[in-house]
C-alpha cells in the first residue's frame, strides 16, 4: 500500500511559502476559535525514522500561539509506565477543552517499534489495536478532535538522511542502532506500519498518509489537513450549540435529524436529465460489477411513505434483472422467528456480481421491535454490535454496502397518507398500523437518532435522504450508488 504511494510530490519554494502563509493565518484564527468553544485537540505524529516528523512539528506550530499547546515526544517506557496499562501515560497527557497536545509518537509504538524489537509480545498485540481504537472512540464520543498523521518516505531517502546525520557529529546521536536496522529490514517494518494504519484508519480518527520524500510539500500537506479537520470541527461544534439552543426553546430534546434540509428539491425537467444520465450509467456499471464480481447490498430504512419504493424501482428499471434481487422485509414468520433474527438476512447475502436491495432490513431490531417490545432492551441494545459485525463481514468479503435512511417530516408524511387513502390504486400501501406508527414519532425519531450514532460506520456509512422532494431523493440514492460503485471498480 505504502510502496504505491507518488514519492515524486514536491513543492516549489515561491508555492510553498505562499500556500504556507496563507494555511499558518488560517491555523492561527482556528486556535483561537477552539479555545473559544472549548474544542479540545490532539495531533498525532507517526511515520518511519527520519522521515520529518519533528521538522513537520515546528512548522505546524510556527503560527500557533504556544500557551496553547504542548509537545510530547515519546520514547521507551519508563519503570513507572511500566507499571501501569500502557494507555495510562497518554490518559494523563490529554489536553484540556481549548487546548492542544501534539504528540511526536504515541501510542502507536507499541503496535510499531516495540512490536519490531519484540517487546511487545504477540498475546499483547492481539488486544493492543481494540484498545488504541477504544481509547481514541472514548476521546472523540466526548468532543475531543484527533488528528493522526502518518510520514512515509522511501528506503533510499530513509538511508540517505541517516548518513547525514551521522556525518555530523552534532546530529549523529539522533540515529539509533535500531533506526539502523529497521532500515536494513524496511520491508518487515513497513507491513507492520500498513497493518498498524488498516486497523486503526476509523471514522472518528482517521489518518493522513503524507508523502515527506519532499519536506515543502509535506509540510503545506499537513498544514491543509489540520486546517481542514478544525475547521469542520469548529463548524460542527457551532451547529451543536445552535442546535442545542433551539431545542432548549422549543422544549425537546434534540435530534441529529432536525439538521436535515428538507427544502432540496428538484424541478421535474432536470430530475427527468439527471434521471436518464444516471440510469444509463449505472447499467454500464452493472455489467462491470458482474464481470469482477463485486457483491453489493443496498439497505433502505426510512419514515413510512418516505418513498423507498419510488428511489428502489428507479434503481432497478435500469439493471438486469438476472442481477439483483430485491427483498421486502415483513414480520418474521414463525421459522424465521425460531432462527437468530439474522438468519433471514444472511440467506439473502448477494454472491459476487449480484446486487441485493432490502426494503426494509436488519435495522427493525433497534426500531419497530425495540418500541413494540418484541425484544428486551439487552437484545435490542446488543444488537447494534451485532449488526455492525454483520456488515463488517459483508465487506471483508468484498461488497459495497449502502444504507440510505429516507427522512420526510412529520406533515409531509401526513400528506402523503392522506393522498394514498384518496387514491383507489395506492390505498393498498396505507394501513391502520401506518397511522399507528405515527402516534409514536417522537419515540421512533430518538430510536432512529441511536441507530444512526451507533451504526454509521466506515465501512458501512449510513446516507441521510432529504426525501420531501420525490425527486430529489431518487436522484441522491442514484448518484450515491453510481459514486460508489465508480469508486470501486
Amino acid at each position: 500500500m505504502l510502496e504505491k504511494l507518488n514519492m515524486d510530490r514536491a513543492l516549489d519554494k515561491e508555492t510553498y511559502r505562499e500556500k504556507k502563509g496563507q494555511l499558518g493565518e488560517e491555523l492561527a484564527v482556528l486556535q483561537r476559535t477552539c479555545r473559544e468553544l472549548g474544542i479540545p485537540v490532539m495531533i498525532v505524529f507517526e511515520g518511519l525514522g527520519a522521515s520529518g516528523k519533528g521538522t513537520q512539528i515546528n512548522e505546524l506550530i510556527g503560527t500557533l500561539d504556544p500557551r496553547g499547546f504542548q509537545v510530547y515526544a515519546i520514547n521507551g517506557e519508563s519503570e513507572e509506565e511500566q507499571l501501569r496499562p500502557f494507555l495510562w501515560r497518554f490518559w494523563t497527557k490529554i489536553p484540556a477543552r481549548g487546548r492542544i497536545a501534539i504528540f511526536d509518537r504515541s501510542w502507536y509504538r507499541k503496535v510499531l517499534i516495540d512490536r519490531f524489537d519484540k517487546v511487545t509480545s504477540k498475546e499483547e498485540l492481539g488486544y493492543a489495536y481494540d484498545e488504541i481504537n477504544s481509547f481514541e472512540r472514548q476521546l472523540t464520543d466526548d468532543g475531543m478532535v484527533v488528528i493522526k498523521f502518518y510520514l512515509y518516505i522511501t528506503k533510499e531517502e530513509q538511508k540517505k538522511r541517516f548518513q547525514k546525520l551521522l556525518d555530523n557529529r552534532e546530529t549523529a546521536w539522533r540515529v539509533s542502532k535500531g533506526d539502523l536496522r529497521r532500515n536494513e529490514e524496511y520491508k518487515r517494518f513497513v507491513r507492520m506500519n500498513e497493518e498498524m494504519l488498516e486497523r486503526t484508519d476509523t471514522d472518528y480518527a482517521p489518518w493522513t498518509v503524507v508523502e515527506a520524500n519532499d519536506k515543502r510539500y509535506a509540510a503545506v500537506k499537513i498544514m491543509g489537513k489540520a486546517v481542514e479537520v478544525l475547521r469542520e470541527a469548529v463548524e460542527r461544534k457551532k451547529a451543536e450549540e445552535r442546535q442545542m439552543d433551539a431545542g432548549l426553546a422549543a422544549g425537546y430534546v434534540p435530534s441529529c435529524l432536525s439538521n436535515v434540509d428538507l427544502s432540496l428539491s428538484l424541478d421535474k425537467e432536470e430530475y427527468k436529465e439527471q434521471l436518464n444520465s444516471l440510469q444509463r450509467e449505472l447499467s454500464m456499471l452493472h455489467s462491470e460489477l458482474y464481470r469482477r464480481r463485486v457483491p453489493v447490498i443496498l439497505a433502505f430504512e426510512g419514515w413510512d411513505a418516505a418513498g423507498k419504493g419510488g428511489a428502489i424501482k428507479r434503481l432497478t428499471s435500469c439493471l438486469d434483472p438476472r442481477g439483483y434481487a430485491v427483498h421486502p422485509t415483513a414480520s418474521p414468520n414463525d421459522i424465521e422467528k425460531a432462527h437468530h433474527y439474522l438468519w433471514r438476512f444472511w440467506r439473502d447475502v448477494p454472491k459476487g456480481g449480484h446486487i441485493a436491495i432490502f426494503d426494509r432490513t436488519w435495522y427493525g431490531r433497534v426500531m419497530v421491535e425495540r418500541l413494540e417490545g418484541f425484544c428486551t432492551e439487552q437484545e435490542w441494545r446488543r444488537a447494534y454490535r451485532e449488526i455492525n459485525d454483520m456488515e463488517a463481514n459483508f465487506v471483508n468479503y468484498g461488497a459495497i454496502v449502502l444504507k440510505f435512511w429516507m427522512q420526510i417530516d412529520k406533515d409531509e408524511q401526513e400528506r402523503r397518507f392522506w393522498a394514498r387513502m384518496e387514491d383507489p390504486a395506492k390505498q393498498w400501501k396505507i394501513t391502520e398500523e401506518d397511522w399507528r406508527n405515527r402516534e409514536k414519532w417522537d419515540q421512533y425519531v430518538q430510536a432512529v437518532d441511536e441507530m444512526l450514532l451507533h451504526t454509521s460506520t466506515t465501512y458501512a456509512p449510513w446516507i441521510i435522504v432529504e426525501a420531501n422532494s420525490k425527486y430529489y431523493a431518487r436522484i441522491k440514492v442514484l448518484r450515491t450508488v453510481v459514486d460508489a460503485l465508480k469508486k470501486r471498480l
